[in-house]
């Protein structure tokens, strides 16, 4: 079995590869389950680049970001006995699926918190940045920190941040654009603040750590909007981006108002590992020992109830290695940061297709050690996510069509997605514009005492998340003249979402061929793990 990169086809890149009639069938993600699927003749197929090595002594590489900073003083020149630090850390949405331990920001957090002890600085705080999604757990925490860390410091001085504290906020000011800047109190009170991040796709990071992640729903309001994501031609581009211009600007507010020294992280994409590492191939190189563990996992999935299916897939931990880390100044950081995750996961590729193929996987930013994926983060994966994996221009046309596959079907954590629930059966069947829904609803939810009290206290996601999750994929609608969805378990949810459904994926594609003609072009987006294009 082979696959033939033609010059013809325009291929820049031997990660983009075109079907012929003797190529093996190409798997994808069904929710918690894979798809093995022939394609037609002439499909382009786009794999995620191999992982970039990762670096020989991560410890020693860290180390030498904090004492060669970018446009800053070493850390340890910024510290003094008896000051108040305050280090924010990412929270369980990345990277995903979580890392093998030790997770990078343990092994950072080591480190800063010894180099703090040597210099007779005993205020410290950690706070997970959890904006408005939910409180992580103590036992996602501890994984996440380290088991020394969570010890020593929690709950007292280990805590989720509480974007809905009345005691615990700050407004900063606004920006010249009128946005309000409202942050962490603890944060804004402190002599320094330490940001620990990952960077897992370019949209994370920069200003948007402090920024976003210890904000308030007014400061979210600002650019979480469906306008702001119609005006951002690319959310993987920063500098193209409506939104992450809006985060900018309140970022540097906070900058003004606060020291903050950046530690960044890129890692690789090495998101499978030992037994499951064949599924970083290409079909056309698997030997015989690899059909056989795929046909394993297919026939035991198959046979597992869902829920099985999830807990399993949620257990395996990725094999992520870091690749780059720079710490310092916030902008400088950042633009190293992002130039590392670009040669890790940018595809070129010649021109537009007319149909676009993804499989939608068993998780999203938001559902980690949750019970489902459920509808509205589906939505968000296929419009939100992987429409946008691209920096120059979406790697489908305008008015082109989008086939997903996921089994979408009607289920909910109610623990940590309540909000979800009344959004999806309650506004969803009123109406799908999201410029009516944030008019008329978004306030409605976000201080809804319930939800207020159940994010604060709970585990829940914040009343106005499921709004923004809607929102991620406005662009995605605007620009798509049809989705379809392959095997879906039920007509109602994709009915809700404005979707079509087909039982096979040669049914959607003779759907998709129907709206753009015989001749159209067809696509395929191999991942995960990550990759986005550069189309030419």
């Amino acid at each position: 079995m082979r696959a033939i990169r033609p010059r013809s086809r325009g291929a820049l890149d031997e990660n983009v590869v075109t079907i012929d009639t003797d190529s093996a069938p190409r798997i994808m993600f069904y929710g918690e389950d894979f798809l093995c699927e022939d394609l037609p003749v002439g499909t382009r197929v786009i794999y995620p680049r191999k992982p970039i090595e990762g670096l020989p002594n991560p410890r020693a590489a860290i180390r030498y970001a904090l004492h060669h900073p970018e446009e800053s003083e070493p850390l340890h020149a910024l510290l003094t006995p008896g000051m108040k630090v305050t280090i924010a850390v990412d929270d369980i949405s990345l990277p995903l699926p979580p890392m093998k331990r030790p997770d990078v920001r343990e092994v950072i957090l080591d480190i800063v918190m010894e180099m703090l002890a040597d210099h007779g600085v005993d205020d410290v705080h950690i706070i997970v940045a959890t904006s408005l999604h939910r409180r992580m757990t103590d036992n996602e925490i501890r994984r996440m920190v380290g088991d020394k860390i969570f010890d020593a410091m929690a709950p007292e001085r280990l805590y989720n941040h509480d974007a809905c504290d009345p005691e615990g906020m700050v407004v900063l000011g606004k920006t010249a654009h009128d946005e309000i800047v409202e942050t962490n109190k603890r944060a804004a009170d402190s002599d320094l603040i330490i940001y620990v991040n990952i960077n897992l796709v370019p949209m994370d990071g920069g200003h948007k750590s402090v920024g976003v992640g210890l904000c308030g729903y007014e400061s979210l309001k600002a650019h979480h909007t469906p306008k702001a994501i119609v005006q951002s031609d690319s959310f993987m581009d920063p500098k193209r981006s409506a939104l992450a211009h809006s985060v900018a600007r309140i970022g540097k507010v906070c900058d003004e108002h606060m020291k903050v020294f950046h530690i960044e992280t890129a890692l690789n994409n090495n998101m499978f590992d030992g037994p499951m590492s064949f599924l970083q191939k290409n079909e056309d190189d698997f030997t015989e020992m690899d059909r056989l563990k795929f046909e394993a996992i297919q026939w035991t999935l198959k046979r597992t109830p869902r829920a099985l299916r999830r807990e399993i897939f949620m257990r395996v931990p990725a094999a992520y290695e870091l690749i780059a880390v720079h710490a310092g100044k916030t902008e400088p950081v950042h633009e190293k940061i992002l130039a590392r995750t670009y040669e890790q996961y940018c595809v070129p590729v010649e021109g537009q297709c007319d149909i676009l193929i993804s499989g939608i996987p068993y998780i999203s930013p938001y559902n980690v050690n949750s019970k489902a994926l459920n509808p509205l983060l589906v939505q968000v994966m296929a419009l939100g996510y992987f429409f946008h994996m691209y920096r120059h221009k979406p790697l489908v046309k305008k008015g082109g069509v989008m086939i997903v596959s996921h089994p979408c079907s009607d289920a909910f954590d109610p623990v940590h997605h309540p909000s979800y629930i009344e959004f999806f059966n309650r506004l969803l069947p009123e109406t799908r514009d999201s410029y009516v829904l944030q008019e008329k609803y978004q306030d409605e939810f976000a201080y809804n005492p319930s939800y207020i009290e159940m994010y604060r206290r709970g585990n829940a996601y914040h009343g106005a998340h499921p709004f923004y999750m809607w929102y991620w994929g406005q662009a995605g609608r605007e620009h798509l003249g049809k989705v379809i969805v392959v095997g879906s378990d039920n007509a109602t949810v994709p009915k809700l979402l404005g979707w079509e459904r087909a039982e096979t994926l040669s049914e959607a594609i003779a759907m998709g061929r129907s709206h753009m003609g015989r001749s159209a072009s067809i696509t395929m987006l191999h991942h995960p793990p990550i990759l986005m294009t550069d189309v030419r």
